[in-house]
């Protein structure tokens, strides 16, 4: 199998971990302003990339195998969608 990311599937990929990478950054300044820095904070998107990015390249992968070609996409696109908006609202609830 081999990992298939064209057109939109790459710029979802992206948005999703760059809204993860902005809520670490703005997860990280809060915590070192108040002076609580944890590992914690590390470890959960470590978690959060395997949790949430990981079935995404797998869904991705397997796009391949899919004969009526879309309904692994229409899968990647409302987990991605999903996962945006999980880190949208953090991101409110941050702010």
């Amino acid at each position: 199998m081999t990992l298939m990311l064209t057109g939109w599937m790459l710029y979802s990929l992206w948005i999703v971990l760059g809204l993860m990478a902005l809520d670490f950054l703005v997860g990280l300044f809060r915590s070192l302003r108040v002076g609580d820095f944890s590992p914690a904070l590390i470890v959960g998107y470590l978690q959060d990339i395997v949790y949430y990015v990981f079935p995404l390249l797998l869904l991705a992968s397997i796009s391949t195998l899919d004969t009526t070609g879309w309904i692994v996409l229409t899968g990647y696109y409302i987990g991605a969608l999903g996962v945006a908006l999980k880190y949208v609202l953090g991101l409110k609830g941050k702010l």
